[in-house]
């Protein structure tokens, strides 16, 4: 390549088989270990493949697959070979993977086995799409994909792009509205590594990583990618839903030593009386959360339970991952931390203005990890991406010790009696009661027409008891009288994205219909 030429692919891969670790596992799934040598192999194959198949520079392929070790095979080899890779949510409902895929132009589609009935239906309305790998099962008319790799060479000159190049794509999942397909360049992965992974995480060799967090989400291909392979660390595949008892399942069995979540899926490992036994990995040396802020209560309870800390952080598939963060030796549970090196953030007002401490503002942020814009979406670009700075719509405060508090999505925020309050910490004084698991707060009308608080609470255990005013009275000696809820419904589970983030809008919708 050329001096200003780059590839991500040469950096995170090709770098760490130079440096000695060909034979070391980069991935291990339930069923496969790919070392870094045999995963360069790979990746070179994917991309002779997409040079067969005409996929040509910069066009876009789709992936919906679960986290086995054929996806880094894919995205990868994809990014090698100056093709666009797009992981989609494998969670998704057919009108939504038709939407996508088209919005997208996907010339080839990767997909697992397991989810080819979801799509089968719309494939030959997707005008673009020429081609249809089947991973890990029976394709049927398809092509099979552990075939078609493995008749190619393991040999190619990888594209010499360039960091601001496009390389891969993320939908935003997004708890309201449209997903806006996140366009990111050659240099973002990098800078990810260099900044949180390097400056926050301290990442090493030696590192056994597991992200309950999925590679289609930012939060989790930044874990499971980007962060190991920038130091050639091994990764732990999960291709099943991260409950509690698969979690536990892995950490006893390959005993990570970082353990990348989501504030839901902690309460959940907390909270699961047939788990109580759990120990955890004996190796493990810090947590790490991201989705939504993390309760404060959750990150106590866990510390005191593993003797292990969780380092609540915020980022964004617009910025890639996390920009906002709590540290090893700066940590306080109960706030999201400080910007993290390398990354600068601000609080503004309505009028763009910036706030002083104490005051709510919404965060915007500065970073070399900032997408390159929504992909035909100009106007939605534009009120996202202002100059260097990106909006996150989140709403935030800096206390006098420079920590940034979290409150709430700019959509989710309210006001009663001229006051704001923020949603999340009256969620956060709902779980810190004993009986309550997850909790989520939207604003209600009351017969007057005012705007009031109304909380809807998952339960640790079944009762017939009310506990609505004992839960309200607690709200009002934890954060105020006039932030309590004035209406609480018990519910079975919160409606929430693939991600972990409460759909409030849904609860809005919801609570309007009744």
């Amino acid at each position: 390549m050329s001096a200003t030429a780059y590839n991500a692919v040469t950096d995170l891969l090709d770098r760490n088989v130079d440096q000695g670790r060909a034979d070391k596992p980069a991935y291990i799934d339930p069923a496969r270990t790919l070392t870094y040598g045999t995963l360069q192999a790979e990746t070179r194959r994917l991309a002779n493949l997409l040079k067969r198949l005409g996929v040509r520079r910069e066009e876009r392929v789709g992936m919906i697959m679960l986290d086995t070790v054929e996806f880094p095979v894919v995205f990868l080899g994809a990014i090698r070979a100056g093709v666009v890779p797009v992981p989609l949510n494998t969670l998704l409902t057919t009108d939504q993977y038709a939407y996508m895929l088209a919005d997208s132009r996907a010339r080839v589609l990767f997909i697992s086995a397991a989810l080819l009935p979801v799509v089968e239906p719309i494939l030959a309305r997707l005008p673009d799409l020429q081609h249809v790998l089947v991973v890990g099962g029976s394709g049927h008319a398809h092509t099979d994909f552990a075939t078609a790799l493995k008749a190619e060479a393991d040999r190619f000159e990888t594209v010499a792009a360039h960091r601001d190049e496009p390389a891969f794509w993320l939908y935003s999942s997004g708890s309201t509205g449209a997903p806006k397909g996140v366009r990111h360049v050659h240099g973002s992965l990098m800078a990810t590594a260099d900044t949180y992974a390097r400056q926050v995480l301290g990442i090493r060799e030696d590192d056994v990583c597991l992200s309950a967090a999925k590679l289609f989400f930012a939060y989790g291909l930044g874990n499971a990618l980007t962060f190991p392979m920038s130091v050639g660390a091994t990764t732990i595949l999960n291709p099943d839903r991260p409950t509690p008892a698969t979690m536990f399942a892995l950490m006893r069995q390959h005993q990570p030593t970082i353990f990348y979540g989501v504030p839901t899926l902690f309460a959940a490992m907390l909270g699961d009386a047939s788990l109580a036994g759990e120990i955890g990995s004996p190796k493990l040396r810090i947590c790490t959360s991201a989705g939504e802020a993390l309760p404060e209560q959750v990150g106590l309870a866990w510390k005191k339970r593993f003797s292990v800390d969780i380092l609540d952080g915020v980022g964004s598939t617009e910025m890639l991952h996390i920009f906002l963060s709590n540290a090893p030796a700066d940590l306080r549970y109960g706030a999201s931390g400080r910007a993290v090196p390398g990354y600068e953030v601000r609080l503004v007002n309505d009028k763009g203005d910036d706030v002083p401490d104490g005051e709510i503002g919404e965060m915007l942020v500065r970073g070399a990890s900032a997408a390159d814009g929504y992909w035909n979406q100009r106007d939605k670009t534009r009120n996202t991406f202002e100059g260097a700075w990106t909006r996150t719509g989140d709403k935030y405060f800096r206390d006098t010790d420079g920590r940034y508090i979290y409150c709430g999505r700019a959509d989710d925020m309210f006001k009663v009696s001229g006051i704001w309050v923020s949603p999340f910490e009256v969620e956060s004084a709902l779980i810190s009661h004993p009986a309550v698991l997850e909790a989520a707060v939207i604003p209600s009308s009351d017969p007057e027409g005012l705007l009031k608080p109304k909380a809807f609470v998952v339960l640790k255990a079944k009762t017939t008891e009310d506990l609505g005013p004992a839960l309200k009275e607690h709200v009002k000696q934890t954060v105020g009288p006039w932030k309590y809820p004035r209406w609480i419904e018990v519910v079975e589970a919160l409606p929430k994205t693939a991600t972990g983030k409460i759909q409030r809008f849904k609860l809005r919708e919801m609570d309007q219909g009744s």
